[in-house]
Parts: structure tokens; C-alpha cells; sequence
């Protein structure tokens, strides 16, 4: 059976002289592996395709349970990220997220425009790093059915009050009257942000801005419930964090 598909490659891992087994997020497949022979040959129009962190369009064959690729046109290439070791450390600690959350065997059209649009705004430079950092960690886990409760405090239900404070083991929200000071405390920028992240529409996902101070805060608490709830542990994520 052949599939025509698009995808970003997550994962390359090269077999012999020419060959390649990649992970693929695809648009219409979720994550799948596809086996790519020789296109490591000098000859091979499918090499910059099957590359990681290439969004490619793909024409796959499937036989059983396996995947091979016929062809690969790179539509996007984000190496760019190469430039800068920071930015390519969370570029792969993306691709890890997602190998790890999206879909398997199913379509992951919502996660693969989450990948595409953070990569996107990470390599540009045109948001803050921690705070790309943020929308992805928190959008996915929320896409991903891992979506915690800030609409109000879980015990008042107060909406905003001057401190709110968050419980990363279970993704509650206290007010500062019902809280015993446990969890992370959330200033109204910080709060208002998650909120966003969780409730916005896509198009509007990436569209407001905070003070770097609250953002590497943000990414910090994202980050913490992120872990917790996975219960992973990510090689990508120890890299940047010891840059």
C-alpha cells in the first residue's frame, strides 16, 4: 500500500553506508519509523528529506507493520537551529516530546502544527526562547489529555485573586485564602499566560508577550508539571540545562 503524507522527522539513525531509519511525525499517521535505503548515496534526491528536523512531503510504502520510503522532498528545513546551540538543544527536546505524546498509528494533525509553528518561532528568533519553550510544553500536555484546571481555585473557586498558587502533582489552582503556600506561586502575568496557552484558540496561540523574568518562571513550572505527569525522563532536556 502507498501513502502520501507530510512529516516532520523527529529521529535519523543512520544503517550502513546509505541507509536511514528515521521516526517520523506525519499529518496523517501520528508517529510512525520508515526505513529509507540509500539515501546517503551522492546520487539520492531524498537525503535532505529524511534529515532530522525536516518537514518533508513523503510517499510512503507500507507492507505489515513497516514503512519505507519512496520519496522525500524537504519542504522545511529547520537545522538552522545548528546555528545556535541553545536553540538547537530545544529543537530536539521537541522532537522528544513529541516522539513521546503524539498519537501512534493515528492522525496528529493538532500536534504536528504545534511542532511546526514552535519550531518555527524558535528558529526565527521571534519569541523568547523559554517562553516557545513554555507554549510547547504546556499545549501539549494539554492536546495530549494531560490538561491541568486553571479556570478557578479548586477549593473556592475564585477566579483571580493577587497570588494564585499551582500544584504541578496534580495541575490544581489555589487562591492564596485556600492555599497553604504549596506549589509554585503565580503572579497575574504568569497565570493570565498558562491560561492562554491552555484556552486560546491555535491561531492565537503564540500571540501575546511577557517580561523574561516571568517567562523562564513559566518554563520552569511548565516544565515541572510537563515532567510529573510523563513520569520521562528526557536526555535532550539534561543538555540544555547543562549549557
Amino acid at each position: 500500500m502507498h501513502i502520501a503524507t507530510e512529516g516532520l522527522v523527529l529521529r535519523e539513525q543512520d544503517i550502513g553506508d546509505n541507509d536511514r531509519l528515521i521516526t517520523i511525525l506525519s499529518r496523517d499517521l501520528g508517529v510512525i519509523r520508515a526505513y529509507a535505503s540509500g539515501v546517503k548515496s551522492i546520487k539520492s534526491k531524498r537525503d535532505s528529506g529524511t534529515c532530522l528536523l525536516s518537514f518533508s512531503s513523503f510517499m510512503l510504502h507500507k507492507k505489515n507493520d513497516h514503512y519505507r520510503v519512496n520519496e522525500a522532498v524537504c519542504k522545511h528545513f529547520f537545522m538552522e537551529a545548528g546555528n545556535d546551540l541553545f536553540v538547537l538543544s530545544i529543537a530536539q527536546y521537541f522532537c522528544e516530546l513529541a516522539e513521546l505524546l503524539c498519537p501512534k498509528e493515528s492522525p496528529a494533525d493538532t500536534f504536528l502544527r504545534l511542532m511546526l509553528n514552535s519550531l518555527y518561532f524558535l528558529t526565527e528568533g521571534k519569541r523568547d526562547l523559554f517562553q516557545i519553550k513554555a507554549i510547547t510544553e504546556l499545549r501539549i500536555c494539554t492536546v495530549s489529555g494531560y490538561c491541568p484546571d486553571l479556570i478557578g481555585c479548586s477549593s473556592c473557586g475564585a477566579f483571580e485573586k493577587n497570588l494564585m498558587y499551582f500544584n504541578p502533582n496534580d495541575g490544581s489552582l489555589l487562591c492564596q485564602d485556600c492555599s497553604e503556600r504549596n506549589g509554585f506561586q503565580l503572579n497575574r502575568t504568569v497565570l493570565s499566560a498558562m491560561r492562554h496557552i491552555i484556552y486560546s484558540e491555535f491561531n492565537r496561540l503564540y500571540a501575546f508577550e511577557i517580561p523574561s523574568e516571568d517567562s523562564k518562571y513559566l518554563s520552569e513550572i511548565t516544565e515541572r508539571y510537563l515532567l510529573y505527569q510523563t513520569e520521562h525522563h528526557f536526555k535532550t532536556l539534561d543538555f540544555f540545562h547543562s549549557l
